[in-house]
């Protein structure tokens, strides 16, 4: 399969760093996994891993009374993350940076939470899993968001997708065994409802790219591009039951005395 050229992706962002976010999840989500987190301190220490534009990030900000460092490689996604921190008065709170999720340099054992929606994958999850313990004071928690498998056999279209995208993706076991291997506690999971893949996510994405057909009315490649791009969310209407996005929350154990 033939990667994507420039212009595919000069199309892709130009559709995904308009929208809320740039994968599932929705605020209620969100407080449904910090609960999980029952022992974090008043101000916790958070970092939020591969943030996009920031919309989990900002969540972040309103449900805590932490600091948070928001890692994304994307250098125009952190300039608009952080236009809106200092838009929204969080700059005391909140700091955006262009980082490397596999290298974040941030000083190990010191965050409480770290937190990161749809993006581990993206620098291997059992490698994910590693970083993420070693920056973890011991008892801070994890809470992510990752793509698993729901039923076998999967339409072409769909395992085409995962595969070019996820290659290693797995089922719910498979994560469980990984985050334990990394030397986790699981506190608990949930499965992503399909509200939180339409409201912040394709409902916003499938306007987007409305209003960009018009912009590139006269230009058949753009057009064809976006074709490609509306298809996403189409599958997902036809065959979400075959894959699904898990919340985890697991905690790097205590350290014994």
């Amino acid at each position: 399969m033939n990667e994507p050229g420039p212009r595919f992706w000069e199309i892709f962002f130009e559709v995904y760093e308009d929208l809320p976010r740039q994968g599932p999840g929705n605020q209620a989500c969100a407080v449904r996994a910090l609960g999980l987190c029952r022992e974090l301190p008043e101000y916790p220490a958070i970092l939020d891993l591969g943030c996009g534009v920031g919309g989990q990030t900002l969540y972040l900000a309103g449900l805590t009374s932490g600091s948070i460092v928001a890692i994304d490689n994307h250098a125009p996604s952190i300039k608009r993350l952080q236009e809106s921190i200092a838009a929204l008065g969080l700059s005391g709170r909140v700091r955006a940076i262009v980082g490397d999720m596999a290298h974040p340099e941030q000083p190990l054992d010191s965050f409480d939470l770290i937190w990161s929606e749809g993006a581990l994958y993206s620098i291997g999850l059992r490698n994910a899993l590693c970083v993420s313990h070693r920056l973890l004071c011991p008892g801070g928690y994890l809470a992510f968001t990752d793509a698993i498998w729901r039923k076998e056999n999967p339409p072409p279209a769909i395992k085409a997708g995962f595969d070019m995208d996820y290659p290693t993706m797995g089922w719910l076991d498979d994560d469980v065994a990984a985050i334990e291997d990394e030397g986790f506690e699981i506190v608990g999971h949930f499965t992503l409802p399909d509200e939180a893949w339409w409201d912040d996510f394709y409902t916003p994405m499938e306007n987007r790219i409305m209003e960009l057909r018009g912009k590139y009315a006269n230009d058949v490649q753009a057009s064809k591009i976006l074709d490609q791009l509306a298809k996403e969310p189409g599958l997902h209407r036809r065959y979400s039951d075959y894959y699904a996005y898990e919340f985890f929350v697991a905690r790097r154990p205590l350290a014994r005395t």
